[in-house]
């Protein structure tokens, strides 16, 4: 097909993607010169209604409904935070099993949390004490060898999240046993507030803690037949930090003597550890790589034009580098019109040409909890707009907190997800 205007061939891409073509005759042949006849204009809105509004096809005879089956993410973060599920072998199998008959296709459970590994390790039992998070659940098993068993029985892939990245609890034995790991602020502060949590972060510029979370990386990789490996929004350093003793000489080695700048927003200096932060990026895909080739390195960072700016997170250069195999964008918005625009943007528009980009939808918090409506509103948009699929986070707002019972809410997932279908072919 020839197609001189970009704009269009896009549109074609994302239709063809959703499965909106209308062939006239045969399977082997496009024909973008031929007009269009009134039965190809009904057989694309029934397929656009199909999509917009599925109990469209219920009106439609099944023997005049040629089935297509697109590959969709359809994920879900299981976290050690509000929720018991990773907590006992039974909750697991449990969950799994009622994310099966949801028809999910995609698990992210927690394996780097608060400052613990959540499966036995023996990378961090010498770094932090212990070999595994102390949470009573936890002991005496492995959570995520179950959780790669439970997968490949039922046809979820399982892809580990390290959630905490370079941050740790305040109090965590990783930062009391390590105290030469962590940044500070220009004025030698060192803990930061979310809610009512005191954190730190670990220098991302200092080998030793790179070579620490690297290890962690490999250990899984290398010992578990997961499917991927994830990072999100906290495998960067907010843009304030970067004044330690370690980073502060490294950046007079490499400008002349000369002292970082006193404004930590300076654009020179933010992209000097954005740039850091990128190259230990690109040496773990590599590492990763080298033990499986076949292992999908997912990331799901916020915004660009947020996670560059606040949190030194250039996850648009590391699409371009190819660092990134699946991008899973936290785009957590009330505002419908506002999560539209996120949708839009350039550099999200860049990566659905190269990579599977699915969207982070928030099914709710324990004190702030999401109805379905507005959920269903996103789930159509995504669709609508041709995205690879959509993550939820998390596990148990999925049923709880909401004014919607877990039975109600549980009936209008079984409407999104009407029939099973495969994740996207990241590897290819």
């Amino acid at each position: 097909m020839l197609v001189q205007d970009e704009t269009a061939l896009e549109a074609i891409a994302a239709a063809a993607e959703r499965g909106l073509v209308v062939n006239p005759s045969g399977s082997d042949w496009l024909y973008p010169y031929r007009l269009a006849s009134r039965a190809d204009v009904v057989a694309s809105l029934c397929q656009v209604l199909a999509l917009d509004q599925p109990q469209f096809m219920a009106l439609v005879p099944s023997e005049f409904v040629a089935p297509i089956e697109v590959p969709e993410l359809r994920g879900v973060w299981l976290t050690n935070v509000d929720s018991e599920v990773l907590f006992s072998s039974q909750n697991l199998r449990e969950g799994f099993e009622r994310l099966h008959r949801l028809n999910f296709n995609t698990v992210y459970p927690v394996v780097w949390n608060w400052g613990y590994t959540l499966y036995p390790s023996q990378v961090a039992e010498p770094v932090i004490g212990r070999a595994v998070d102390p949470e009573p659940g936890l002991q005496g098993r492995d959570m995520l060898a179950e959780a790669v068993e439970y997968g490949q029985e039922l046809g979820l892939r399982v892809i580990p999240w390290f959630e905490f990245g370079f941050q740790a609890p305040s109090y965590s034995e990783l930062a009391r046993r390590n105290p030469e790991w962590l940044t500070q602020r220009a004025d030698g502060t060192q803990t930061i507030m979310e809610g009512e949590h005191e954190r730190v972060w670990l220098n991302p510029f200092h080998p030793e803690v790179q070579e620490f979370i690297l290890d962690l990386v490999l250990e899984i990789v290398e010992n578990y037949d997961v499917d991927g490996i994830q990072f999100d929004d906290h495998l960067g350093l907010p843009v304030e930090f970067g004044y330690d003793a370690y980073t502060v000489e490294l950046y007079r080695r490499e400008h002349d003597g000369n002292d970082p700048p006193e404004d930590f927003n300076d654009p020179d200096w933010v992209r000097w550890r954005a740039d850091k932060i990128t190259e230990f990026v690109g040496r773990t895909f590599e590492a990763v790589k080298a033990v499986k080739a076949d292992v999908v390195v997912s990331v799901s960072p916020n915004p660009q034009h947020f996670a560059y700016a606040r949190y030194l997170q250039d996850w648009q250069r590391w699409q371009e580098l190819g660092y990134i195999e699946e991008l899973v964008l936290q785009v957590y918005r009330s505002d419908i019109e506002v999560f539209i625009g996120e949708l839009n943007r350039p550099e999200v528009l860049a990566a659905r040409r190269e990579i599977p980009v699915g969207i982070a939808v928030l099914a709710g918090l324990r004190n702030r909890p999401t109805e379905m409506p507005l959920i269903e509103e996103k789930v159509r948009t995504i669709r609508n707009q041709g995205f690879a699929g959509m993550s939820f986070f998390f596990y148990q707002s999925l049923w709880d907190w909401s004014e919607e019972s877990p039975v109600q809410r549980e009936a209008g997932l079984a409407e999104f997800f009407r029939e099973a279908i495969v994740a996207p072919d990241v590897m290819n």
